[in-house]
């Protein structure tokens, strides 16, 4: 088991190291920086000004060893268009994104779970129908369309639902979210909805077929103890880690949803980043994003050899 987490930690740090490499290449591959961060009618004077301020006169491999030191310390320098550390307003930003993917993966997981184990259970009837048609259509529309569609029909027709913005709460001292966070959780959580739809019943009908189950029928067992203790408890070893990634991909991949319905979170800065041109700003939110996503998919590895005995004892 140490081995195992030990050569998935190793696999992390390089895929990190991957990371930054491809996010310093890709926003220099569009051309030169500092002509980007300044308006069209700037003076050459100007763009070497932000040159020499930026360092983007320095060697190449000098630019990337001080973007990789500061990644590895938290110092992705000054938002041009905020005028504030750009690891500041990610911090402002992210418990609006947590608090959207935490909601999008929990919708998913109340719907596709039940809808895939009930599906698994009743191959060719009703459920399966309904189980196979949420999973093609989760993992087909597109979630900035469906975000559209939920608009104008819940919030502009019927009036149940906010259009725009986040509106939360206090509890004893805890924000916690409204009804305004549901249109675009259920936007965002779709794609993961139909995911573990398909992915409840596949493995809910392979664990039907195994040995274990067969000789736990035999045994006169009722149902319900059945789908509890061996069937439902083996088909969760391998969602661990399903869910693990989609809620990093849920994290990560918010920039449309938050964009469309005004959320403020991430995606809806970096995608204000994108367009004021900061380019300190867009790539510490890329890394930040990448980083999530590394981790998230780290510690399901490591739960999914807690979970299951096989890893756990190296077979």
């Amino acid at each position: 088991m140490q081995r195992y987490i030990l050569s998935r930690v190793v696999q992390s740090v390089f895929m990190l190291f991957g990371v930054l490499l491809i996010i310093f290449l890709m926003l220099r591959l569009s051309g030169d920086p500092a002509s980007l961060m300044v308006s069209r009618n700037a003076t050459p004077e100007q763009i070497e000004a932000i040159r020499e301020k930026m360092g983007f006169n320095r060697p190449f491999i000098v630019q990337f060893a001080d973007f990789v030191g500061g990644a590895l310390t938290g110092d992705f320098g000054m938002s041009t268009r905020h005028r504030q550390p750009a690891l500041q307003l990610i911090l402002e930003r992210l418990p609006g994104t947590i608090e959207l993917a935490t909601a999008s993966l929990l919708l998913a997981m109340l719907i596709g779970i039940p809808l895939g184990l009930l599906g698994g259970s009743n191959p060719g009837g009703f459920w399966d129908i309904l189980c196979r048609g949420t999973g093609l259509i989760g993992q087909t529309i597109p979630n900035f369309w469906l975000a559209l569609i939920l608009i104008l029909v819940f919030a502009v027709n019927l009036r149940w639902f906010p259009s725009f913005g986040r509106e939360t709460w206090q509890f004893f001292g805890l924000t916690l979210p409204t009804k305004s966070v549901i249109l675009p959780a259920f936007s965002l959580g779709l794609f993961t909805m139909g995911q573990l739809v398909r992915f409840t019943r596949s493995a809910v009908m392979e664990i039907k077929s195994e040995d274990f189950v067969r000789t736990a029928y035999s045994k006169g067992l009722l149902d319900k103890h059945i789908y509890i203790r061996h069937i439902l408890r083996n088909a969760s070893i391998p969602l661990i880690s399903v869910l693990g990634v989609q809620f990093g991909y849920l994290l990560s991949g918010s920039i449309y949803i938050e964009t469309i319905f005004s959320w403020p979170g991430l995606g809806n800065l970096l995608a204000e980043a994108i367009g004021n041109r900061d380019f300190a700003l867009v790539q510490a939110i890329a890394f930040f994003a990448s980083l999530v996503v590394i981790t998230l998919s780290l510690l399901s590895d490591i739960a999914y050899g807690l979970a299951d005995p096989r890893i756990r004892y190296g077979d």
